[in-house]
C-alpha cells in the first residue's frame, strides 16, 4: 500500500519521517516521506542545523504528487509534530483531498504533543488546534498517555477503566480508532499499550525499560499503522507494534547508543516477536 508521510526529517538519529519510513518500507509498504523540517539531528540535543520548511513549501511539494496522479493510489496519510498551524491546514487540506481521490483512505495522527514530565514542548496554541482541529478528522489516533488525558479534558488518569474513559471522550470527537501508548498505572515497573476501536478494546503490557529515546511514538505510530493496514485487525495491529517496540527499544538498551536501534531491528519490525499477548478489555 502506498503512505503519504508529512513529518519531520533529520539526518542523524530517528525522529519524524526518518523513524516512520524505514519501519513502513520494511513491512512492505510504499511511502512518499514530505518533510516539514530538515535538521541535522532531533532537538532532544539542544542544539540542531537546518530549515524548518514553510508551510507554501509543503503544500507545493503534496502538489507535485498530486501532479503525478499519485493521490487515488494512497491508503493512508500518516503525520507527527507539527510546529505550526499552517502546517497543520496543510496536513489537513492534503488529508480532505487523498479522501476525494480515495474514499477508502484513512488519516493516522499522532499527536505530539507533551509528555509525563516533560509537560507541553509545543508552540501555544498547538495543543488546543490538535484537539479542536486535527484530532476530530483523524480516522487513528496514538496519543501517549499524557496526551490523551488532555485530549479528554481530564485530571490525570492512573487506571486503565479511567483510560478507557478518557479514550471514549476523545472518540466521540471523531477518531474511532485510538491507539494510547505509555500507559502507567499502579502496576509497578510496566507500561501498557491500550487500543480501542468499535468493536471492542485490547490492551498488551510489557516491562518497563530503563529508556526513553526520542522519535520512540514516531516508530510506533508507523508500524500500528502498517499493521492496521495489513491485517485489518486493531487487537493485531496491537499486539505486532507491542511486541516490535519492546525488541527495539531493548536493542537500543543493549547497545548503549542515545538513538533508535532500527536497522538492528529490523528482523524485528518485519517479523515481530511472540512475547506479549493482546488481552481484550472489553
Amino acid at each position: 500500500m502506498q503512505i503519504l508521510s508529512i513529518q519531520s526529517q533529520v539526518a542523524f538519529g530517528y525522529v519524524g519521517n526518518s523513524a516512520a519510513v524505514f519501519p513502513l518500507q520494511r513491512l512492505g509498504h510504499e511511502v512518499w516521506p514530505v518533510l516539514t523540517v530538515n535538521f541535522s539531528n532531533h532537538t532532544g540535543y539542544g542544539e540542531w542545523r537546518g530549515p524548518v520548511q514553510d508551510p507554501t513549501d509543503v503544500a507545493a511539494v503534496i502538489e507535485g504528487i498530486s501532479d503525478r496522479g499519485a493521490l487515488p493510489g494512497i491508503s493512508a496519510v500518516l503525520s507527527g509534530y507539527q510546529g505550526d498551524p499552517a502546517v497543520g491546514g496543510v496536513v489537513l487540506d492534503a488529508v480532505a483531498r487523498v479522501k476525494a481521490a480515495n474514499p477508502q483512505a484513512i488519516y493516522c495522527c499522532d499527536p505530539v504533543m507533551g509528555d509525563v514530565g516533560r509537560g507541553m514542548f509545543v508552540r501555544p496554541g498547538i495543543p488546543e488546534f490538535m484537539r479542536d482541529r486535527v484530532v476530530p478528522a483523524a480516522d487513528v489516533i496514538t496519543p501517549n498517555h499524557f496526551e490523551l488525558d488532555f485530549l479528554a479534558g481530564v485530571e490525570p488518569t492512573t487506571s486503565v477503566d479511567a483510560v478507557l474513559a478518557a479514550v471514549e471522550r476523545v472518540r466521540a470527537t471523531g477518531p474511532r480508532n485510538v491507539l494510547v501508548t505509555s500507559v502507567v498505572t499502579a502496576e509497578p515497573d510496566t507500561l501498557s499499550l491500550v487500543a480501542v476501536d468499535d468493536s471492542g478494546a485490547w490492551r498488551v503490557t510489557t516491562p518497563r525499560l530503563p529508556i526513553t529515546p526520542n522519535g520512540g511514538g514516531d516508530v510506533t505510530a508507523a508500524v500500528y499503522l502498517a499493521h492496521l493496514l495489513g491485517s485489518g485487525s486493531t487487537a493485531t495491529a496491537l499486539e505486532r507494534t507491542a511486541n516490535t517496540m519492546f525488541a527495539i527499544l531493548e536493542r537500543t538498551l543493549e547497545s548503549g547508543r542515545r538513538e533508535l536501534e532500527l536497522v538492528g531491528s529490523q528482523e524485528d519490525i518485519a517479523h515481530p516477536p511472540a512475547r506479549f499477548e493482546a488481552v481484550r478489555l472489553r
